[in-house]
């Protein structure tokens, strides 16, 4: 999942921007510990899988699948792992005073959930899978932004970061506000993100059915109902999208059709020709031939 977003553990405990930092960790042995501490800006956990627990102040918290946990400046916690069975993944996201007290100053709904985990001493927020999907996606979002050199990319940025909070601040503020009225992301938008977020792994409409809890049926309804083709050929058409935009890049095409999930090279080779009308290594050799040009005309 995404493992080219991931990052090597860091031990430090102080930002280096002045507004965000985010991290994708993924450690399949025990990273090095790290005390029982305390920041001087907000960090935002969000746990994917292992056998952890966290310590904040003087309690400890088993961590589920999908939590995600806030930690405002100058409260004292860490992370105890009990043993390295299960790969330890998550997400980690720092931000700094000054960032939140300009989103605050922007609209008050931005820290709708520092005020509740200030008056209430609430850290901890669990989540279904569905939910978490959503939070996933705006999260990888905003890594990939983060790690784009487009333009635009720090003004887009800010407007993923601005994002990912209002929907977290939400879904705080609906759990206490029952009665308010809400308009949740529709399943068909949900499975679209997932498959955005999961190229390059099992993709089959079994393991869709078990991750929403619907029926194999139900999810081939949608798809036909609201994209007029089967969930097989979207994901073999987001897939050799994938692919194309990586060969342009200067991807190894040997690699990167089982990068994004296809079985093997004839299968891969016999779609994208079906798809673009030429083989993965004529695109390439376009995109060279199209460079060389440009270098030449410039000199």
């Amino acid at each position: 999942m995404k493992e080219n977003l991931q990052t090597e553990f860091l031990t430090r405990q102080y930002m280096i921007s002045q507004d965000f930092e985010i991290y994708y960790y993924h450690d399949t042995v025990q990273p090095p510990p790290v005390k029982l501490h305390r920041h001087d800006y907000y960090e935002l956990y969000f746990f994917l899988d292992g056998n952890v627990r966290m310590q904040i102040e003087d309690r400890s918290y088993c961590l589920k699948p999908g939590s995600f946990i806030l930690i405002p400046p100058d409260v004292f916690h860490t992370c105890v792992i009990e043993n390295m069975e299960i790969p330890y993944n998550r997400f980690v996201l720092w931000i700094s005073r000054e960032c939140f007290l300009r989103l605050e100053k922007t609209s008050p709904d931005y820290v709708f959930m520092l005020r509740y985990t200030k008056d209430n001493h609430t850290y901890i927020f669990e989540n279904d899978k569905i939910t978490f999907n959503a939070i996933q996606s705006r999260i990888f979002r905003l890594i990939e932004e983060q790690r784009s050199s487009q333009f635009g990319h720090i003004t887009q940025c800010t407007l993923c970061l601005k994002d990912l909070l209002l929907f977290l601040n939400r879904l705080v503020y609906n759990r206490q506000n029952p009665n308010a009225q809400t308009f949740p992301v529709s399943l068909h938008e949900n499975i679209i993100d997932y498959i955005k977020n999961h190229l390059e792994d099992n993709l089959s409409l079994e393991q869709l059915s078990q991750e929403f809890f619907v029926s194999k049926f139900h999810i081939s309804h949608i798809f036909k109902e609201f994209y007029g083709v089967s969930i097989y050929r979207y994901i073999t058409q987001k897939r050799l999208q994938a692919c194309k935009e990586a060969i342009e890049s200067g991807g190894r095409i040997s690699e990167l059709c089982h990068q994004f999930g296809f079985g093997d090279y004839s299968c891969f080779y016999r779609a994208f020709k079906k798809e673009y009308g030429i083989s993965p290594k004529e695109c390439q050799d376009m995109v060279f031939l199209e460079e060389k040009h440009t270098d030449s005309s410039k000199s």
